[in-house]
Order: C-alpha cells, then sequence, then structure tokens
C-alpha cells in the first residue's frame, strides 16, 4: 500500500499543539514525480499545499518523518514560500540559506542529507541566523572560491526537499495567500497558548506572533476570498509550457469564472462610509468575477437585486433601513447556483442557517470585536 501521510500526521504531532493546529489548514498530496517532499502556493486556488513522495516518507523513523513535517511548515511560518525573493542572487544559494535557517531549529530530526549549521560543510555558520543572514555568509564564501581561497562556493548542496513551485505564482496571488497565512497561524497560536507550543523555541514564538500581530489587509482577504470562490476549467494545451515540467508534460490552459453573492445590510447601524470603502474596492475587483448584489434587512428586496458585470462601475447607494434577518439572503443565496457569498453587516441579528457556499462576513472593527453571535467562517474587518 502507498503511504498516506494524511493517516500519520496527528500520531507525528500529538505533542506539537502549534504544528498540529497549522498541518490541518495545510493540504497534503502525493506527488511521486518529487523525490522527498515541498510546500507551495497552489497557483490555481491559492491554497497552502504539501506534495510528498510516499517512498521518501515511508524510508524515514518517526522523528526524521515528524522533522520533515515541521521543516516544510517551517518554510510557510518564515514566508519563504510567500516573500520575496532577494533579486540578482544564485537560486541554490538562497534554497540552501533558507534551509539552514530552519534547520537550526530540528537538530537532530532530520536526514543526514540537510544542511546544518555548525556542521559540515557548513561548520562555521552560526546556529539561529535568517535566511538573509547565512545568504550573505554564503556570497562571502562563494567570493573566496572565486579569489582562489578556500570555501566551497555556495556552500555545497545538502538539500533534501523540494522548493519547486516557488515561483509559480503572481505577486498577487502570493501576496493574498499572506494574509490568510497570517490568519491559519494565529488560530494556530490561539490553540497553543491553550495547549502549549511544543518544540517552537521563544524566539520563533515571538516572531510569529509579531508577524500575525501585523494587521490584515481586508482588501487582500476580499480578493483572496473571490480568488478562491473561481471554479477553474483546465484544458490540457501543447501550446501553454508546463512550468514544473517543460516540454515533457503539456500545460494547462486554464479559464475562471466566479459567481459571488454580495448581500448587504441595510440597516441604519451599517455606515455610509463602509458601504462606499466596499464598494470602491468592488470596482476594482469586477474585473475579476461576476457580482450579484444582494440588498437586505429583515428579508431580501428582490426587486433592487442586479447583477455586476464583469469591467462594470459602479455607485453605491442605500435602498433600505429596516431589521436585519441574516436568514433572508442564505436562502435567496441557497437556492441559487454561486460560487462564494459575501455579507457585509455589523453581525447584529442571530446566528443565520447554514450555507452551501463558503461565506464571508465583513464589517467594523466595533463590531467585529463585540458579535451577536460566534462563527467558524471568516470575519474580516473593513477600517
Amino acid at each position: 500500500m502507498t503511504f498516506d501521510l494524511n493517516k500519520h500526521v496527528h500520531r507525528l504531532l500529538m505533542d506539537e499543539p502549534f504544528f498540529a493546529a497549522l498541518s490541518r489548514r495545510i493540504d497534503k498530496r502525493v506527488d511521486k514525480n518529487l523525490p522527498t517532499a515541498g510546500v507551495r502556493v497552489n497557483p490555481s486556488t491559492g491554497h497552502f499545499e504539501m506534495l510528498y513522495n510516499p517512498d521518501f516518507f515511508e524510508s524515514l523513523p518517526d522523528v526524521q518523518k515528524k522533522g520533515v513535517l515541521k521543516h516544510e511548515f517551517y518554510h510557510l511560518i518564515f514566508e519563504h514560500v510567500t516573500g520575496r525573493k532577494p533579486s540578482g542572487i544564485n537560486p541554490k544559494a538562497w534554497n540552501i540559506a533558507t534551509d539552514l535557517a530552519i534547520n537550526s531549529h530540528l537538530t537532530g530530526e532530520l536526514p543526514d542529507m540537510c544542511c546544518m549549521p555548525g556542521q559540515m560543510p557548513f561548520q562555521d555558520y552560526e546556529p539561529g541566523l535568517t535566511a538573509e543572514a547565512y545568504l550573505e555568509q554564503l556570497k562571502e564564501d562563494a567570493d573566496k572560491n572565486s579569489d582562489g581561497g578556500e570555501g566551497d562556493g555556495d556552500g555545497g548542496d545538502g538539500q533534501f526537499d523540494s522548493h519547486e513551485g516557488w515561483e509559480e505564482c503572481d505577486q498577487q496571488t502570493k501576496e493574498i495567500a499572506k494574509e490568510r497565512l497570517k490568519e491559519t497561524m494565529k488560530k494556530a497560536a490561539e490553540e497553543a497558548a491553550n495547549q502549549g507550543w511544543g518544540s517552537v523555541t521563544q524566539q520563533v514564538r515571538k516572531d510569529i506572533m509579531e508577524r500575525i500581530q501585523t494587521k490584515i489587509d481586508w482588501r487582500k482577504m476580499l480578493r483572496y476570498f473571490i480568488k478562491t470562490s473561481q471554479k477553474a476549467n483546465k484544458q490540457s494545451s501543447m501550446k501553454t509550457i508546463n512550468k514544473r515540467y517543460p516540454y515533457i508534460h503539456a500545460g494547462k490552459k486554464t479559464s475562471r469564472t466566479a459567481k459571488i453573492a454580495i448581500s448587504i445590510d441595510q440597516s441604519g447601524s451599517v455606515s455610509d462610509e463602509m458601504l462606499n470603502a466596499f464598494f470602491n474596492e468592488l470596482n476594482n475587483l469586477a474585473k475579476f468575477a461576476e457580482f450579484t448584489v444582494i440588498p437586505f434587512d429583515d428579508q431580501v428586496f428582490e426587486e433592487k437585486v442586479y447583477v455586476w458585470k464583469k469591467g462594470e462601475k459602479k455607485k453605491w447607494e442605500r435602498v433600505l433601513s429596516g431589521g436585519t434577518n441574516f436568514d433572508a439572503p442564505t436562502e435567496y443565496v441557497n437556492k441559487r447556483n454561486f460560487d462564494g457569498h459575501i455579507i457585509l453587516t455589523d453581525l447584529m441579528a442571530p446566528k443565520p442557517i447554514s450555507s452551501k457556499c463558503q461565506r464571508m462576513w465583513m464589517t467594523t472593527r466595533r463590531y467585529a470585536e463585540r458579535p451577536y453571535f460566534t462563527t467558524n467562517e471568516r470575519v474580516v474587518v473593513v477600517d
């Protein structure tokens, strides 16, 4: 039988609450074309995923299986996947630098092939530095080598995981994924605060808390929601080059469409400023998706529902001002074929029925901090 990593993750991370919480929110998929494992942002969905070769994992003892998992998650935590790669550098050197920064925290937990600060051929490298600091040291070694002195160029290889796919996404997709990662790490940190951080060091905890305390950009979250609601229609195309396996496999020609329901709470407590800010951003996003705008208070005002076509510009307007009932727009959307549902509201009404498509709530900080009901769905603050 093929080794199924998903069946072993819980056992491997039982004593690592933070990594376990992070792992639950990352897709894991078999890819036998990879010799080992790797993480990336899926360019089609914007989701983080871990690709792995089951034969590689099956060959490892449990301590190294666990170490490899943590190594891959650290690539996400340190933003190696979503950050901008330093310009004008040797890609191999940057890959090694990121691994050195991570492996400092995983001594004795990884396969012997890995590059480790303080061990050959990196015996002169101090543990615990950032990828940028290790990159500078690798450059110095390369300069010494080119002058005829001692040194081994880019520091040798010593990589055991794959960094393929880090550059497959455009920068906008990476920025959206980065915002999603903040939210994911925040939830994982909340669980760790109650259950313990496991092997995460104090310095790394501090770094994580600094990253998640950075204010989430609601515009990027809105873009992310729309992108992940898109249904991709893929077909093979010999004219499109496969980025991972060029000229070996055909590329994929992808067309994406998304039908998004925008339910707008018309009650008087939703301010004109909030409506204006939201519509301004929707004008920017109209080139990516088709919106159906649904005004509601305690019921949907069907005569005022309209379709916002791609590329159109719209001005906001208030058409109702009564009470609030979230069941009304949810029922309206559930009866129709939508990919996503966004509700702009003050959250001041009872919890609604379940949505058949993914649903997101947008509100002000004041109402987000004092919601009338609790939900596991995404709540984004519009400043």
